[in-house]
């Protein structure tokens, strides 16, 4: 037991080394006073305001989050709906169909997948003369179909574990589909919901093959323009950059992680006084 105890440690700490020591010499790094990304030349904060000058990157950078918080939105929106159909409504004509084109962008390669919404797109324009050339709505579309499948797995599976019990009680005692969906099955899903919309955001962020192919002239999203950089050498204002984004990302799981453990505990509270109170009831019923 003990060696593999020693074993598992062991691995743990070599995980977390190959995961972070990377990003930890990226934000080391983003505070070199030298040009070169490799070699130490002091302590200097220049290359952060070096990237605030730098309209191309933080226009890039303001266009993805644009993209990725409406994409993760609408993903969350449409992957619920997706979700509760697979979870609840049980065997119906055409659910395989259904539950197939759902999941495909999960084991689709992304390449086919941005192949495939360029072709769509342009045949929609010469048809309907609906998107007018690629840009934003275009790469939203794009986003949306990728993010959504991983939001119908992860609500479906929340809702097929889910006890129907408390939604069964609340509409026997009079109330309407609509409203225990918002007062029950929501409150209940939401940590759900939560992860769905940040796995969406951040597929949505760093995604650049499918954006690749749909984005258009003046569109450009923040990967598409790191990854024109590097093929020319990384600048030190990037590692700046992924030094914020960084920073931004720990901060907001910080904050889901808070939220969804105090909504854990809130629920587990509420059930041991709903089990108190039942058993008092008990204990008067037994006494009269």
């Amino acid at each position: 037991m003990q060696g593999r105890s020693w074993f598992r440690t062991l691995s743990l700490i070599v995980g977390f080394a190959f995961l972070y020591i990377p990003i930890a010499s990226l934000i080391v790094y983003s505070f070199n006073a030298s040009k070169l990304v490799t070699v130490w030349g002091g302590f200097s904060t220049k290359w952060y305001g070096a990237l605030l000058q730098n309209d191309q990157i933080l226009g890039a950078a303001w266009l993805s989050l644009r993209v990725a918080a409406i994409s993760a939105t609408v993903a969350v929106v449409l992957g619920t709906l997706a979700g509760m159909v697979l979870a609840r409504f049980g065997p119906f004509k055409g659910r395989t169909l259904f539950s197939g084109l759902t999941t495909a962008p999960l084991v689709m390669p992304e390449v086919i997948t941005g192949l495939s919404l360029l072709l769509l797109f342009v045949t929609m324009e010469q048809l309907i003369g609906w998107p007018a050339g690629r840009g934003m709505t275009t790469i939203i579309i794009a986003h949306v179909t990728l993010t959504m499948a991983y939001v119908t797995v992860i609500v479906q599976s929340r809702l097929t574990q889910m006890d129907e019990s408390l939604e069964e009680a609340a509409m026997d005692l009079g109330a309407r589909p609509w409203k225990v969906f918002f007062l029950i099955t929501l409150p209940i899903i939401f940590p759900a919901l939560l992860s769905g919309w940040l796995l969406a955001f951040t597929l949505s962020l760093d995604d650049l093959v499918i954006t690749s192919f749909v984005a258009g002239p003046g569109s450009s999203t923040l990967p598409m323009v790191i990854f024109s950089k590097v093929r020319l050498g990384v600048s030190p204002d990037i590692n700046a950059l992924a030094t914020i984004l960084v920073t931004i990302v720990a901060i907001g799981v910080s904050i889901a992680g808070v939220a969804m453990s105090r909504q854990q505990k809130a629920r587990e509270r509420d059930a041991q006084m709903a089990l108190a109170a039942n058993q008092q009831m008990i204990e008067s019923l037994k006494k009269g």
